[in-house]
């Protein structure tokens, strides 16, 4: 939860990849479109982690449900996209906003809603036992799923991009698909909202001193398990906007699609910091670089390249790049 300090090397590791790959690329155009889509992924990848992170951080709970909070914010915004085909059609960019924003803004409510649900019957009863919130939460996420399939039914779902933001635009010889460019927007957005938030509000402070303390903010008169639920719902609701996000980029849903991207959502957190938002943006940016470049490099080997990634920090810290407290 704490923000980033004046630590400047974990910064410096972004750059570093980026620019440590581009002799192996060799073309500088195909080096900038994979760069700027590993960006793209990794904020994709932040939105969904930094509500997991925000869990972690303040309640001391592994949430392995997280998955499934992603999954029903994309089948939401399959519905409301649905419903709004005549917008989303259009070629022009402002009505495929107007499309998109209210899908993630009912996705987002809707995800909330269904965290808030969660955390009462299934997180609550296993506060402080991490073994039975592993077990409890997967269970939550396999009965989520199912769930989904009731409503949607089991089969992938096409999520088709807006018209205005098919396609891609050249800067130079580099093709930048314009729906990357929004992701990348959208990311900056939620990592300055939450910076916002933790480092310069009333509920941001009492956060990061519940993170610290609990006791203490407790004899100040403040019910902090009322701030834990709001915490809770608040990661779920960033869980559904980034299952948004993902569906989009991948232009198609599954109900197993939060388990899938579970994995890297736990890696980014490990990277980080458990609980640290400006690690896990680090975390997130690096492990979507790093998936574009060995795809391309390397495609065989891509799927283990974020395990060594991960592996390698922890060698450097093993307490992740900018940890917030011994767990």
């Amino acid at each position: 939860m704490k923000s980033i300090d004046l630590d400047w090397k974990p910064l410096a590791l972004v750059p570093l990849l980026a620019l440590g790959v581009l002799p192996f690329i060799g073309s500088p155009s195909t080096w900038l479109t994979l760069t700027v889509a590993g960006l793209a992924m990794g904020m994709i990848i932040f939105i969904i982690a930094s509500g997991l992170t925000l869990v972690f951080g303040l309640m001391d709970v592994l949430n392995f449900g997280h998955g499934v909070f992603i999954a029903l914010g994309a089948f939401v915004a399959t519905t409301v996209l649905g419903l709004m085909s005549n917008w989303t059609a259009s070629p022009e960019l402002w009505r495929n906003l107007v499309a998109i924003f209210p899908a993630m803004l009912v996705a987002m409510l809707v995800s909330g809603a269904m965290g808030l649900a969660f955390e009462r019957f299934i997180v609550r009863p296993v506060y402080g036992q991490h073994l039975k919130q592993i077990l409890i939460t997967m269970g939550g996420m396999i009965i989520g799923e199912e769930l989904i399939k009731v409503i949607w039914g089991p089969q992938q779902i096409a999520l088709p991009l807006p018209e205005a933001l098919r396609g891609a635009v050249l800067l130079g010889e580099a093709a930048i698909e314009k729906y990357r460019l929004l992701a990348v927007v959208v990311g900056l957005a939620v990592f300055a909202v939450l910076a916002w938030v933790l480092g310069r509000t009333k509920i941001g402070l009492l956060i990061r001193a519940g993170v610290q303390n609990r006791e203490m903010v407790e004899s100040l008169g403040y019910r902090i398990q009322r701030l834990f639920v709001g915490v809770f719902v608040v990661g779920s609701a960033l869980a559904g906007l980034g299952g948004v996000m993902w569906g989009l980029y991948q232009q198609s849903v599954t109900p197993q699609m939060g388990a899938q991207v579970n994995v890297l959502i736990f890696i980014v957190i490990i990277i980080g910091g458990l609980g640290s938002t400006g690690g896990a943006l680090i975390g997130a940016l690096l492990v979507g670089l790093m998936a574009n470049y060995t795809g391309f490099l390397l495609p065989k080997v891509a799927l283990f390249s974020n395990i060594a990634l991960m592996v390698a920090i922890l060698l450097w810290r093993p307490q992740g790049v900018y940890p917030v407290a011994n767990r």
